[in-house]
């Protein structure tokens, strides 16, 4: 299969899967968090249930949790860039070089001498 081939159908399945969680959704029209799910879970099952800590750091509002997320989202999308355009520049160099040309930055090729003193 060439290369635009598997692309085109990569980002077709990427969009049909958000699709399809788009339209599943939680009913109420939001994506709630996993830590306010269990937390009416928890409420429901065990209401004189007491919290053993308090959070460190209370955070003023949504916004701010959306600007954390976002960040993090930043942060790992250029480390994953630049892991993979250094390991394509790498392949790109590597394929460079002749068949019996060593690699730069590798030990050279030492073959002991033939037996016998020739």
């Amino acid at each position: 299969m060439r290369r635009t081939t598997t692309n085109v159908l990569l980002v077709l399945a990427s969009v049909a899967v958000f699709a399809v969680a788009l339209a599943l959704g939680t009913g109420k029209g939001e994506f709630g968090g996993t830590d306010a799910t269990a937390t009416e879970q928890i409420e429901e099952s065990a209401p004189d249930y007491e919290p053993w800590f308090e959070p460190l750091w209370t955070q003023p509002g949504g916004e701010v949790e959306s600007g954390l997320f976002a960040l993090q989202a930043a942060l790992g999308a250029g480390l994953l860039g630049f892991a993979l355009g250094t390991f394509r520049e790498r392949r790109k160099h590597l394929g460079d070089r002749a068949p019996g040309e060593a690699v730069p930055g590798s030990a050279p090729d030492e073959t002991p001498p033939p037996a016998g003193g020739a």
